[in-house]
């Protein structure tokens, strides 16, 4: 997309409801592989749409965003996760808290073959979860918003989320990869599966824990 119709798209979509509303499942936008942003925004227009993203993923709630989820097809994603979960359910899940940050250009790639399964949903699929299995641990590159070299890594929930957004500005959507014998809505989730593993919905709904899966 070229610098000038990147900017007025953002300028449209900063100038409109608060906070933004977010693209669901089917838009073409959540398909397309995003191009890397070289600065095309200018600090003050990036800053304005990574507040305006944090206010929107407060909003939903959520604990990450992709700059496709607000419409913007650019490789720039927004994470944050108190991990405000009970204790047995964050020692299952390698659930810690994950502050705020800002990832641009960013890319994974699994550090040894560590996998864990569990029930993942996404903002913009509204109203359902399914089992979906992720690398344990991965190492992040890419950028903050100021251009500083990101490379490090991570492991557990925030590595899942890290996937989860990454993976939305690849085109992909967590159902690509979810068991789908695992679909459940949010409520069932919360009523019959809040187990700190899926274990036992896999005994239940009759499916074998995924495995990771090749992008």
């Amino acid at each position: 997309m070229q610098a000038i119709a990147l900017t007025e798209l953002v300028d449209e979509i900063l100038a409109g409801p608060a906070p933004l509303p977010l693209v669901r499942a089917g838009d073409p936008v959540l398909r397309r592989p995003t191009p890397r942003y070289e600065g095309e925004l200018g600090d003050e227009r990036l800053d304005r749409l990574v507040r305006a993203m944090r206010e929107a993923l407060h909003a939903a709630p959520g604990v990450g965003l992709a700059a496709p989820q607000v419409g913007v097809p650019l490789r720039l994603a927004v994470v944050e996760d108190p991990a405000e979960v009970p204790p047995e359910t964050a020692e299952a899940r390698g659930r810690v808290p994950l502050p705020f940050r800002v990832l641009v250009n960013p890319s994974y790639t699994p550090v040894g073959d560590g996998a864990a399964a569990f029930f993942e949903g996404c903002l913009s699929v509204p109203g359902w979860q399914a089992v979906t299995a992720r690398h344990g641990t991965i190492r992040l590159r890419g950028q903050d918003e100021r251009g500083n070299t990101v490379d490090e890594e991570l492991s557990g929930w925030p590595a899942r989320i890290v996937q989860h957004e990454t993976d939305h500005l690849d085109g992909t959507l967590y159902l690509d990869i979810a068991e789908t014998r695992s679909l459940s809505t949010t409520q069932d989730v919360l009523e019959r599966w809040a187990q700190p593993t899926p274990e036992l919905a896999a005994r239940e709904l009759g499916f074998t824990l995924p495995r990771v899966r090749a992008r």
